[in-house]
């Protein structure tokens, strides 16, 4: 039999538009989709393929991770052209390293399809630029579950000069914001929550890291939501946007 082939793809963070030529050829072509919960169903839609979920959620998931990786070997091996379909880019919190590893280990080719990520993806949506000339030459991506929060170092992260993205926060930004300004960051720092970036209601808030755990129970943000904290959210164009965005109801939907 013919060994088959896995294709860590990017989904980007929505819109279908913005996936890659090569990720779209390849959702044409596949034999099986394996896809996350957060892909965007007109994405899925592009492709007559079967479809496996292992959509993941807080506290509960489809299929462990362990899982996930056997049954990509399994369908690889089978003769199969697996197309493992992710969020955002499979390299960013999306344990695409750890599939890769496993492909690798099992001898099943694998090849890696970069996507737009949910932080580039939904701060370009918010006109929001993540560096700066003039106020950040640094930004960093953290996760805000990974591994409980107070097992990660942020010091120096966060704070003048440089912009912080946190994926996975809207459970903890209360706690996120007490971690950061513990650590000398300004309780007046200006912060966007980004949510459902580039999908139909998407909506952009804005609000200071003191009240961002306020913000977003008093707005009820939902994930997918990434959290961007510095003096990048201030920037004209952004604040314009994210002022727009809280005035438009379809916004907010």
């Amino acid at each position: 039999m013919t060994l088959g082939h896995v294709y860590l793809v990017g989904a980007g963070p929505g819109d279908p538009e913005l996936l890659t030529l090569k990720a779209a050829r390849l959702l044409r072509d596949a034999d099986l989709i394996v896809h996350d919960g957060l892909v965007d169903p007109r994405i899925l839609d592009l492709s007559d393929a079967p479809r496996i979920s292992v959509a993941k959620q807080r506290s509960r998931h489809t299929l462990a991770q362990h899982a996930i990786n056997l049954l990509l070997v399994e369908e690889a091996l089978a003769g199969n052209k697996v197309v493992r379909l992710k969020g955002g880019d499979p390299f960013i919190f999306g344990r695409g390293g750890e599939e890769a590893e496993a492909c690798r280990a099992a001898g099943v080719p694998v090849e890696v399809v970069p996507g737009v990520s949910a932080a580039l993806g939904c701060a370009a949506e918010a006109m929001l630029p993540l560096t700066h000339r003039e106020v950040s030459s640094a930004v960093s991506f953290v996760a805000g579950q990974c591994k409980g929060l107070t097992d990660q170092d942020w010091s120096g992260l966060a704070g003048k000069g440089r912009t912080l993205v946190i994926y996975m926060g809207v459970a903890t930004g209360a706690d996120i914001a007490e971690k950061l300004i513990a650590d000398g960051v300004s309780p007046d720092m200006p912060v966007a929550v980004l949510q459902d970036g580039t999908r139909p209601g998407a909506r952009a808030l804005r609000s200071l890291l003191a009240d961002v755990g306020g913000m977003i129970e008093r707005e009820r943000v939902k994930s997918p939501a990434i959290i961007v904290v510095g003096e990048v959210v201030d920037r004209s164009d952004a604040h314009d946007v994210l002022r727009r965005f809280a005035a438009q109801p379809e916004k907010l939907a």
